[in-house]
């Protein structure tokens, strides 16, 4: 062998193996090929899909291993225009609500009616994204997700504790089953929900025994499983909404059987995250409590249909001559017609939020 060959040889697998983590790191996220299946026909794969659209919309913000927000480009009331260019931040946010049906049961909430009408005047825009930030939007995500991806028995609600007590209480109707997080395979489709509480720790038994008690409810926090252990990497993605401020993945060690390994929990007795204690900081260290599994695709048929979406908000393209949008008080001009008013009445009881 010439020599030259010989003293290359070693640079070249020191080059490799440098670039060879950036590789696997890059083929490892599911998502860029999941976006496109939203037709598949495995309800897992459509729920993984209509995630992972999300989650690129949104330019990938994520979480890593350690828990760190690693990436995150725009907020979820800000104007700032999302990665199709068209679509603003805050308008997307309200569409997870309107699409669902949830904002009409939002009524009773400053801001929400203003939701209806995003095209409207300079003070509903201003209300509609004042009531986006004041008002926790993560189960409007699994909801919107849930019913974009045509999952059958998923009744959509603005609180994620809804649709955990249906899968623990009612089984044979909810298209989840109620597994613990810490020793269940996770796998796409599933949700791995969290409690969040200041003032105690509950776990997998104390979400149940919560459950069991009547008929209250918790504030809770659930992430979309959409791939596990791709290319043997080790890693879960989930997706969540609200999840600083954008619909955010986040990355999970497991192991070879798909269970969390370790599963990151919070503690009652743990150090407060703050500078001077940084490595206690991980956003991926939360209350988990209940991983929903995702019904095989046979179970599922034998449920309610599927709830569909509602039509997307558009801009108006021409309004009636002799009519004006941002009205002088006085002016004696009528108002427009609204294009997005609401097809179905507001309920008059909001319920409790995620």
């Amino acid at each position: 062998m010439p020599r030259s060959l010989v003293m290359v040889l070693p640079i070249l697998a020191a080059v490799s193996a440098l670039l060879a983590p950036w590789s696997a790191a890059r083929a490892a996220d599911a998502c860029p090929s999941l976006r496109n299946q939203g037709g598949a026909a495995q309800a897992a794969t459509r729920v993984a899909a209509a995630a992972c659209s999300e989650n690129l919309l949104w330019y990938r913000p994520f979480i890593d291993l350690q828990g760190r927000l690693a990436s995150a480009s725009v907020s979820e009331s800000e104007n700032a225009r999302l990665a199709d260019g068209a679509t603003e931040t805050w308008r997307r946010t309200a569409g997870y609500w309107r699409e669902t049906g949830l904002l009409q049961r939002m009524s009773g909430f400053a801001g929400a009616d203003q939701c209806f009408d995003p095209f409207g005047s300079g003070y509903s825009t201003q209300a509609c994204r004042a009531f986006l930030v004041d008002n926790p939007w993560s189960a409007a995500f699994v909801s919107y997700v849930m019913m974009k991806a045509a999952v059958p028995g998923f009744r959509p609600s603005a609180s994620h504790y809804d649709y955990v007590r249906e899968a623990y209480r009612n089984p044979d109707q909810s298209p989840f089953l109620y597994l613990d997080p810490a020793s269940a395979a996770a796998a796409p489709g599933d949700l791995l929900c969290a409690v969040r509480s200041s003032t105690r720790v509950y776990g997998y038994q104390g979400l149940m025994a919560a459950l069991d008690s009547g008929n209250g409810s918790l504030a809770m926090h659930c992430d979309v499983v959409v791939a596990v252990n791709p290319d043997n990497d080790g890693k879960a993605y989930l997706i969540g909404g609200n999840v600083q401020q954008g619909a955010t993945m986040r990355m999970m060690a497991v192991n070879r059987s798909g269970q969390f390994w370790p599963l990151p929990l919070r503690s009652e007795t743990q150090v407060e995250c703050s500078p001077d204690t940084a490595t206690a900081c991980d956003m991926n260290k939360l209350d988990w409590a209940a991983l929903l599994k995702l019904k095989p695709d046979a179970s599922l048929a034998t449920l309610a249909p599927p709830q569909p979406l509602f039509a997307p908000q558009q801009a108006p393209s021409q309004q009636p001559s002799g009519c004006c949008i941002n009205c002088v008080v006085g002016s004696g001009i009528p108002r427009c017609p609204n294009p997005n008013a609401p097809s179905l009445q507001p309920q008059g009881q909001a319920p409790v939020q995620d």
